[in-house]
């Protein structure tokens, strides 16, 4: 039988130990992509819905890259809706 600890050890994120700074970037960028996904579903406007949905699920990363992941999210919205018009 496996021990406790290499029962919590994984190469993902480790739940039960997580630092301040990936709850904050968590709580930033959840909130922004929370926002996304309620502006793209009350304007019927799939490109904000599917950035918000993404800068959602990255919040199950660390920290950086969940940081950078959401950036580029919010920058290809940006270019993708300046396209669209």
């Amino acid at each position: 039988m496996a021990s406790r600890a290499k029962l919590r050890q994984s190469d993902g994120m480790d739940m039960l130990n997580l630092d301040s700074n990936t709850i904050w970037a968590s709580i930033l960028w959840g909130g922004i992509g929370g926002g996304y996904i309620i502006y793209g579903w009350r304007q019927r406007s799939g490109i904000p819905l599917a950035g918000g949905v993404v800068m959602s699920l990255a919040c199950f990363l660390p920290a950086l890259p969940m940081t950078l992941v959401s950036i580029a999210t919010m920058v290809a919205v940006y270019w993708l809706m300046k396209r669209a018009d």
